[in-house]
């Protein structure tokens, strides 16, 4: 299947087949969900977006790989070497650079969008808390709404594509803010808590608090308060957010109308489980995925037959 995905794509040189090869196994093994909805892009994208997720697990893996031996200062000089490299588009070996640095100048994807990640990710390396929503919106946007602007040259609009923006931004929002409200307990034992402090102190809630949770494995009424308040956040950028789908081309339509679903389920079962986010990690189930997945390729398949007739019609037309 990759070899169809590649030659769809038109992608002949055989150093950069290995480089999105390697991008499409690092998907396949550590973004479940998000290459789940990558099956239901046509063959010719798909290669663009396993590449943008290489490139940002590159830059994850340098700030959580728990090797003690590496100093904060160290992580640091790594990030800068990585966007050093991609400034200069000088790959030097790197599969996973060399790959994103094509697609970025292959859909022509802005460059600032990728010196706003990696500016995000060396806030990890410095600030655990935010005091406040600004705060975290700006950390927010690097580390994720940038990620939705990244992959619109790929989807394709229907509209000119500033006015999708504000949606794929939203998009890219929403599956942060779902991620840090599962992961709260997994985030404390790195020290990090992507809530805002303020909001969180609405509620009686402080880092005291979550660390007396996170080490008893069980949620205190005030947080779950307090993540009541965080979750009916998420879900209304999720309503935001699903207005852009209709302003994607509608090959695209099925992919990211399927992954917003996955995640949105995933804000569910935090709620369903009552904010039990200490000690459990909400998940959508395998069997679950897998229907919603099926659901959404004959979808796919429907879409990318509708677009092809009517690339025929016109043709024939002419």
């Amino acid at each position: 299947m990759t070899r169809t995905e590649l030659d769809a794509a038109g992608i002949t040189d055989p150093s950069l087949r290995r480089s999105y090869r390697l991008c499409r196994e690092l998907n396949a093994r550590h973004g479940k969900t998000f290459f789940l909805a990558t099956r239901l892009l046509a063959p010719d994208q798909r290669p663009a977006v396993h590449a943008l997720y290489g490139f940002a697990r590159r830059a994850d893996d340098i700030l959580d790989d728990f090797d003690a031996r590496l100093t904060t200062a160290e992580r640091a000089a790594r990030l800068d070497t990585l966007a050093a490299q991609f400034e200069h588009a000088d790959a030097d070996g790197d599969p996973v650079l060399a790959a994103v640095l094509h697609t970025a100048a292959r859909y022509h994807i802005r460059g600032d969008l990728f010196d706003a990640f990696l500016a995000s990710m060396r806030m990890d390396l410095s600030v655990t808390d935010y005091p406040d929503r600004a705060a975290l919106d700006r950390y927010v946007y690097g580390s994720a709404e940038v990620i939705g602007l990244q992959l619109l040259p790929i989807l394709g609009t229907t509209v000119p594509e500033w006015e999708a923006a504000p949606y794929a931004a939203a998009l890219g929002k929403a599956f942060q803010l779902t991620n840090f409200l599962r992961d709260v307990d997994e985030d404390l034992a790195r020290d990090r808590v992507y809530l805002p402090a303020d909001e969180l102190a609405a509620h009686g809630v402080d880092r005291d608090l979550l660390s007396w949770c996170h080490t008893r494995g069980t949620v205190e009424p005030r947080v779950r308060d307090a993540l009541a308040a965080q979750h009916e956040i998420t879900r209304k950028t999720y309503e935001f957010a699903r207005g852009g789908i209709e302003r994607l081309a509608p090959r695209s339509r099925p992919c990211v109308a399927t992954a917003l679903l996955l995640y949105s389920e995933i804000l569910q079962c935090i709620e369903d489980r009552d904010f039990e986010v200490f000690g459990r990690r909400a998940t959508v189930g395998t069997r679950r995925r897998l229907r919603v997945g099926a659901e959404g390729l004959v979808r796919a398949w429907w879409a990318r037959r509708g677009s092809h007739a009517v690339r025929v019609s016109s043709g024939a037309i002419r």
